[in-house]
């Protein structure tokens, strides 16, 4: 790989590891999910003090070393700061953040997911749109990102439901969440989704049995 990477990138997590420094999981738009180092960064003369926080988005500077890469540089666009003063909004943000995780890897495209999870964060922190259909769209999208969506499921749905669904298949990631739907709607599209999740992402998200703990997981009826 090559020694400087400059790339569009969010902070999925971060850990503090030794005394001064974080480990960092960055979802890059060029290299995929990386492990970073950020170096002193904890110390109150960083100049990289407050740009390593969970969700923030920006552009990175990493250089690569045998096993990860260390943090050269950052310039922070979107620190996504309500959404991390929000109990609620962090839930949601934190499992969209875990389904990124599950589907990226190191040294693969990852500019798709990443803008997803971007535009999927800004329309968690708009108050207009609903946070279950922010999590439907997100959860159906990431299915078929991972290439296993299934397609319209079998029997009868709500004509609403159908057009829902195939405009989260066909739109642009910036349009995504330019539609409203009704409530009887909105229950089966978050039940489709959440079966499709359940039964085409095949891993453990410890992110949504928090939100079962705090009562955030109310997402409509199945399939069928």
């Amino acid at each position: 790989m090559n020694d400087i990477i400059d790339t569009a990138g969010m902070i999925l997590a971060a850990y503090d590891y030794a005394e001064y420094d974080k480990r960092l999981k960055v979802l890059t738009a060029d290299v995929g999910k990386v492990t970073v180092f950020a170096r002193g960064v904890r110390r109150q003369n960083s100049r990289f003090m407050g740009m390593t926080d969970m969700f923030s988005f920006g552009d990175f500077r990493l250089f690569a070393g045998k096993s990860a890469y260390n943090l050269s540089g950052v310039e922070i666009s979107n620190y996504f700061e309500e959404i991390r003063h929000d109990m609620e909004k962090m839930c949601f943000a934190s499992y969209f953040a875990d389904l990124a995780d599950y589907s990226v890897h190191e040294n693969m495209e990852g500019r798709d997911m990443l803008l997803l999870l971007y535009r999927s964060l800004q329309a968690l922190d708009t108050d207009s749109i609903d946070n279950r259909l922010v999590r439907a769209v997100y959860e159906l999208r990431t299915v078929m990102a991972n290439g296993v969506y299934p397609g319209l499921p079998p029997g009868h749905i709500m004509p609403g439901t159908a057009n829902a669904l195939g405009h989260i298949e066909a739109a642009q990631i910036r349009d995504l969440f330019s539609f409203k739907v009704k409530d009887e709607v909105m229950e089966e599209l978050c039940g489709i989704a959440d079966e499709y999740r359940k039964r085409y992402l095949q891993g453990s998200f410890k992110s949504l049995d928090v939100m079962s703990e705090l009562g955030y997981t109310d997402i409509g009826a199945g399939i069928g």
